[in-house]
């Protein structure tokens, strides 16, 4: 079975920085392009970064762009979300999957970003 357990988050000032992982279980993601997700309570989740096959290629939400960088390690099936100048707004459970996200794969536990201001 399939699973992707998110890590790295947790609560930090506005401005501050965190690096988020994912990590599959597969090695078959190395073939799909990935892609960083978020919830809010309350609202549906929503489109962060994306990154292609081979890193090659990369995708913003706007909200995002220029303070998150998404990377991949494909050798470690690693999936990477580095976030600088956090902002309140950016509170929420991240989660990651292919992008776009397959319905057989599921979504993992996340991981809490939250930032104070």
């Amino acid at each position: 079975q399939v699973q992707l357990v998110e890590s790295g988050g947790g609560l930090v000032q506005a401005g501050g920085s965190l690096r988020l992982s994912c990590a599959a279980s597969e090695r078959t993601f190395r073939f799909y392009a990935m892609g960083w997700f978020r919830q809010a309570p309350g609202k549906e989740r929503e489109f962060v970064a994306a990154i292609n096959w081979n890193g090659g290629s990369t995708n913003y939400a706007d909200s995002v762009k220029g303070r998150f960088t998404i990377s991949r390690d494909n050798a470690k099936n690693m999936v990477y979300l580095q976030m600088n100048s956090l902002k309140p707004d950016d509170t929420a459970v991240y989660y990651c999957n292919t992008q776009p996200p397959k319905s057989s794969t599921g979504w993992g536990q996340g991981t809490q970003v939250t930032v104070s201001s």
